[in-house]
């Protein structure tokens, strides 16, 4: 069975790691009721609306 012959440095599997982080996030939207940018999927938190519905009231 295979054993490491030295213990893996913190740098070393943190760099290994790293490329998960690379990852981009999601894209924003224009909602579709104030316009504002938005997250995908999401009640749009200027107007509190979701497809086109209000679903939160906003103060």
């Amino acid at each position: 069975m295979a054993v490491p012959k030295r213990k893996t440095s913190k740098s070393k599997r943190d760099m290994r790691r790293a490329s998960n982080s690379k990852m981009t996030p999601a894209g924003f939207v224009e909602c579709s009721q104030c316009h504002e940018p938005k997250l995908p999927h999401r009640v749009c938190l200027t107007c509190g609306s979701y497809d086109g519905k209000e679903v939160v009231s906003v103060d």
